[in-house]
Formats: C-alpha cells, structure tokens, sequence
C-alpha cells in the first residue's frame, strides 16, 4: 500500500490535497546520482525508518535530482525487521532474529529479478540449499538466504543510496511550516523538509502528532487503520567457537508447540560454518504466543522459551550469551499479504520492493512536475505500508 497524503504548493496558498494512490514501475535501485540543472531547487527529502522499505526507497530516489535525502531512524542501527544481531563475546557470532530467509515466487519473478540478480551478483544473496525441515517449497518459487546476515541487505541499499543515515532519531510530530514540513523528533531540534516518506511500522504512523493528524483524510485513516500485525519473539543464543550442535538439519518448522514455531542453527542455514566462528541459535515463537505474553517480563518470557527449547532439542549445549528480541509489529495479518508460518517473510520482501518502487518513481514524478511548472515552494508527503 502507497498513498499520497497530502501534497502542498504554497504559490497557490497553503493547502491539502490528499489523494489515495498507486504507482507504476520505477529503475531498480544503484543507479547513478542525478544532477540538478542550473536554477533548479534543491529539494530536501527525508525518509523515516532504515529498515527494508526505506533503505530501497532511498536507493531509488539516489538517480533524482532531489537534492540531499537523510534517513532517520530511532533504533541504534539498520535493519529494522531485518535485523542481524552479534554475540556479545564474540562479534564474529552473528544471528538473523527477524527475517529468515526470502523467497522469490514464480508469478513475481519477471517483475523484480533485477533486484535478486543485483544482490545475487554482488553476493549480498546466495541460494538456500541447506536443509530445512517443514518448510513448503512452492513451484517455481525459489529461497535465498545473505551469508553476511540478512541485515546486509538493508545496509548495501543503505550504501547505493548515498543518503546521510541518523540512527536514535525518534520522530513525534510532523507539521507544515511556510510550504516545507516541520519534523520534530524526541531529542535534537526540529528540521525543515521538502519530501517526507514514512516507511515505519503503521500503528507508529497513527501516532504521530501536528498536522499530519488532519491532513490524514478519513478514507486514508481507515485504510491504515485496518492493519493489523501478528507480535511474537524472537530468542538469539550465541555459542564459542568450537561449540558442536549436533542435529541433521539446519533449520525446522515446529508444530503443534504452544511456544516454538521455528527453530534455525542461523550460520549452517546461511552456510557459514567455520571452526574459527561459533555458531548460533535462532527460536521464533508461535504468533498465539506472541500475543500471550506481548507485554510480560522479558526475562522471564526468555526462560519459558528456553524451557519449551530445550524439550525439543536436549543435546543443545549452554550458550555464551543470549538475546531475547520483541517483534510487536512482527508481520501483516490484515489490510496486507503475509506468509503463513510467519517465519520466513519472502512475500513480505517482494511486496516491500514494489512498495519502494512505487514511491520512489512517483517522488521523482512529482519533483520534476513541481519544478518544471514553476509552481512555487511544494511539499510532499507519502506514506509506505508494505507486507514486512
């Protein structure tokens, strides 16, 4: 889902007009920088949220001519829920607690293998050929995992973009000040921007404060409204090199467990096994589960994992260090398309790239129509909800 929220050209008076909408196909992302002719305004665009979304949206508004873009977002480092975590006592020991894999499905192949043959070629990507019990291959689909952590994904969109990146940037209010919107954010001043794309979770975008909150007409309100996301947890446990875990798979679907959905020995999966790096543990609980225990002690919901775990799998040895992740916002039930089992996020992956497709072709459409007519200060502001 894109949509336009509002755009505004203050030569005509300061206005609204929201408008919902879907765009065509843009250039796939890495192209190179656009120039801006002589006389022609520097737009300032900002994106928020450097997961998935915003980091290829970014990568496709690099070929414009809008001028500088950032990227805010309020977490310490990239990813989103695409997020590769370290081992504290060992960085080399890296574990894959949100996105597990992505799948390309046969009926989106043509559309978007210019974005796997990019990634494939610059092995950011590689196919999935370890064993994963459980797992239900489609025909014609096909899976692959990134051997550097699937974080490694967003960070070289990051990278293509060339945009100025801002991490623990926590956006509050959004408003319009003399043609241009005014973000505020938790901490640091408030900065003017001409372009605002909001790539973040949806229920985070409904609670933005200023006047995005009427610029929101009702149709688009209600649309956003009804997404709804499954919650569930995520447990990281990182081992020392050397450390054996001694099991056929690499990877297991697990059913009818009250807790454990999926269980994922992350570096076999991304074929990474090396005596010099030790391996790790993913658990992914089941969404009922999630939804249970959303707002307990998270120490106390990681024992119960580690309880459920260590019935299914009792040879595994104790770990150095262990993360317990919280995904609030882990994937689309309604008003969007998701992968049943939950676990992988390959649909999610492909909608995502359509969705920053979309706006990035449609963000360069509008800058050179509001430039080229001459119209005065405008300002944009947009709205991704992709499947992730």
């Amino acid at each position: 889902m894109v949509f336009t929220v509002a755009r505004v050209r203050t030569a005509h008076g300061r206005g609204t007009s929201p408008v919902g909408a879907w765009w065509g196909r843009g250039d796939a992302p890495g192209r190179a920088a656009g120039r801006t002719e002589p006389g022609q305004a520097m737009s300032r665009a900002l994106v928020v949220g450097a997961g998935l979304t915003g980091s290829a949206c970014a990568a496709l508004l690099r070929g414009s001519a809008l001028g500088r873009v950032e990227i805010w977002d309020k977490a310490r480092g990239a990813g989103g829920r695409m997020s590769t975590s370290r081992g504290t006592r060992d960085a080399g020991c890296t574990a894959d607690l949100g996105a597990q894999y992505i799948t390309l499905e046969a009926e989106c192949a043509e559309q978007r293998r210019s974005f796997y043959n990019e990634l494939l070629s610059h092995g950011i990507l590689q196919q999935l050929t370890a064993p994963i019990e459980g797992m239900v291959v489609k025909k014609g689909s096909c899976n692959y995992v990134a051997p550097q952590g699937i974080s490694s994904v967003v960070k070289y969109y990051l990278k293509q973009s060339g945009a100025d990146v801002f991490y623990e940037q926590h956006v509050t209010h959004i408003s319009l000040r003399d043609g241009k919107w005014e973000v505020f954010r938790k901490t640091g001043p408030p900065e003017l921007f001409d372009i605002v794309i909001l790539t973040m979770p949806v229920p985070q975008i409904l609670h933005l404060q200023g006047d995005i909150v009427n610029i929101i007409n009702e149709s688009q309100k209600q649309q956003l409204e009804s997404v709804s996301y499954s919650s569930r947890y995520a447990l990281g446990l990182f081992y020392e090199a050397g450390t054996w875990i001694d099991v056929p798979w690499a990877a297991q679907y697990i059913t009818n467990n009250p807790c454990i959905r999926f269980i994922s020995i992350d570096n076999k999966k991304r074929n990474i096994e090396s005596p010099e790096i030790g391996p790790s543990v993913v658990v992914h609980t089941t969404v009922t589960f999630g939804s249970e225990y959303l707002n307990s002690d998270p120490t106390e919901v990681q024992q119960l994992i580690l309880s459920y775990l260590e019935r299914i799998v009792p040879s595994l040895p104790k770990p150095s260090s262990i993360k317990c992740q919280k995904w609030r916002y882990s994937q689309v039930l309604s008003g969007g398309i998701s992968q049943l089992g939950g676990c992988c996020w390959g649909t999610a992956v492909v909608q995502t790239f359509r969705a920053s497709q979309e706006t990035g072709h449609h963000t360069t459409q509008w800058f050179s129509s509001s430039v080229s007519k001459r119209e005065g200060d405008s300002c944009l502001i947009s709205i991704i909800h992709s499947s992730m």
